[in-house]
């Protein structure tokens, strides 16, 4: 078991993405386990400051499985998508890594897996299905919303999860399908006895779908009561009225924070219209003569002749 965070940072910085450096982070995150649980905050701090661009597909990859540990789903989303993206020429180990996670943390966090974006490397749009078809087909099963459907997939390929270490995720997988088939009937029925929700949910009975159905009020997916007399679970509106102080300073922060990306965002922009090597390829794709490089006669002096 290594005992150092700096021996993890300083492995982890000198991966590249060949399938031998994608072994080696695999065996590198399982013997460092205990340490990045102690020590994720101070790590994603550092990890999380540093460019996409200018560092490993190691870094990327170790980001998104830290942010998976803190069940931070979305921000690990955004870094393993920059490891898919990355610009390659060929396929590596690490981004079909990166993607076989991807999926996974799409289907727990979204309940769906979007398209590659359009700035996604040709290479990796043409073979990665190829590279992570039991994914496919598992995201596939689950826009079905048939529970039973995708238990028996993750069954099936039980031991492709396995080998990738990715079985845990495999089985969130199939929780948050229960919880979605759960927040669906909210939004039909106002009551519903907890013998009907386990009878369309596909849970074991009633029992099993009461300790679903708290766990899912304590963790603020749904508002509903349960009245333990007759096992009728009543569904609300969100209480939620915007009007609190503790509501308006998240909202503000989260003003800041996009005030913030906009700034950023615009800083890179003008990096980018600056550099020599973007303005050189701009310069050979447009044409010799650009119509929007003249000003086009008003149309008012035509009409006066």
């Amino acid at each position: 078991m290594m005992d150092s965070l700096d021996a993890v940072v300083t492995q982890v910085q000198a991966l590249s993405g060949s399938a031998d450096d994608c072994v080696h982070l695999a065996g590198l995150l399982k013997q460092s386990e205990s340490v990045l649980a102690v020590h994720a905050p101070r790590l994603l701090y550092a990890l999380a400051a540093l460019d996409p661009a200018k560092h490993s597909l190691g870094y990327l990859y170790l980001l998104g499985m830290l942010y998976i540990g803190l069940k931070r789903f979305g921000k690990a989303l955004e870094f393993f998508q920059h490891a898919i993206t990355a610009p390659a020429t060929v396929l590596n180990a690490i981004t079909i890594a990166a993607y076989k996670k991807f999926v996974l943390v799409c289907l727990i966090h979204n309940g769906q897996v979007p398209p590659f974006p359009k700035y996604t490397p040709s290479v990796v749009q043409r073979n990665l299905k190829s590279c992570a078809q039991d994914y496919f087909d598992l995201a596939n099963l689950y826009n079905s919303r048939n529970i039973m459907d995708v238990k028996r997939c993750v069954n099936a390929h039980e031991d492709v999860f396995k080998n990738d270490t990715n079985l845990g995720l495999a089985n969130q997988v199939i929780a948050s399908l229960y919880k979605r088939n759960i927040q669906r009937l909210t939004q039909t029925y106002l009551t519903l006895s907890l013998q009907d929700i386990a009878d369309t949910v596909q849970l074991d009975g009633p029992k099993e779908a009461e300790l679903h159905i708290l766990q899912m009020i304590q963790d603020g997916e749904i508002f509903a009561t349960i009245n333990q007399k007759d096992g009728m679970v009543s569904f609300q509106e969100d209480p939620e009225q915007y009007n609190t102080r503790k509501m308006a300073n998240m909202l503000d922060s989260e003003i800041q924070h996009i005030i913030r990306l906009a700034k950023k965002l615009s800083s890179v922009d003008e990096q980018v219209l600056c550099d020599q090597n973007y303005l050189s390829k701009i310069g050979k794709d447009r044409p010799r003569y650009d119509p929007d490089d003249f000003e086009l006669v008003p149309q008012k002096m035509y009409t006066n002749l």
